[in-house]
């Protein structure tokens, strides 16, 4: 689940299917009852319909961890970090990092930081899009240390430059899942 939608589909659905949801955030979700693997199938029957999947291991678990992190932070706090994400991450999930880095790339074939800086370019474009803030702004936003900085960085990430993006605005952004 990458949104708070996302958060509403799942707990409307489980609610539907008679189940009693006793906590939902980004990427996980606690029910009242005990799940039997016949439950567990037919919930995840069910949430594919929507694009979601039950994730019923530790690593996958873990990941999905990860991204619910990253996303909650570009997106809905805007990048403020008051350490490394290294730190962060490790902080938040109570895991070395090294361990965090590794299983992360093994199974999403990216490093943390790519998807740290895929994401933060998803944020720019949306802020590009809405047409509210200067470029000087988004990066001040973003904890980027220069509006070059994060030029640079855009045009790495999408082959455009900032200001080429903001002309064309024509479906060049990415739903928060694809990214």
């Amino acid at each position: 689940m990458v949104c708070n939608r996302c958060i509403m589909v799942v707990e409307n659905e489980l609610r539907q299917l008679g189940y009693h949801p006793a906590n939902i955030v980004l990427g996980e979700v606690e029910v009242e009852e005990a799940l039997s693997q016949d439950d567990k199938e037919r919930i995840n029957t069910h949430l594919l319909k929507f694009g979601f999947e039950l994730i019923d291991d530790k690593k996958s678990r873990l990941i999905s961890q990860i991204k619910s992190l990253i996303i909650a932070l570009v997106h809905e706090h805007d990048s403020e970090l008051s350490m490394n994400l290294s730190d962060y991450l490790s902080q938040k999930l109570l895991q070395d990092y090294s361990h965090l880095s590794a299983l992360f790339s093994d199974v999403e074939g990216t490093t943390i930081e790519k998807y740290f800086i895929a994401q933060k370019i998803e944020k720019v474009k949306e802020l590009l899009v809405y047409d509210e803030l200067s470029l000087s702004e988004i990066a001040d936003r973003l904890n980027y240390s220069s509006v070059a900085y994060l030029s640079n960085q855009f045009k790495k990430v999408t082959g455009l430059t900032p200001g080429h993006f903001k002309k064309i605005k024509a479906d060049k952004r990415k739903p928060l899942d694809e990214v």
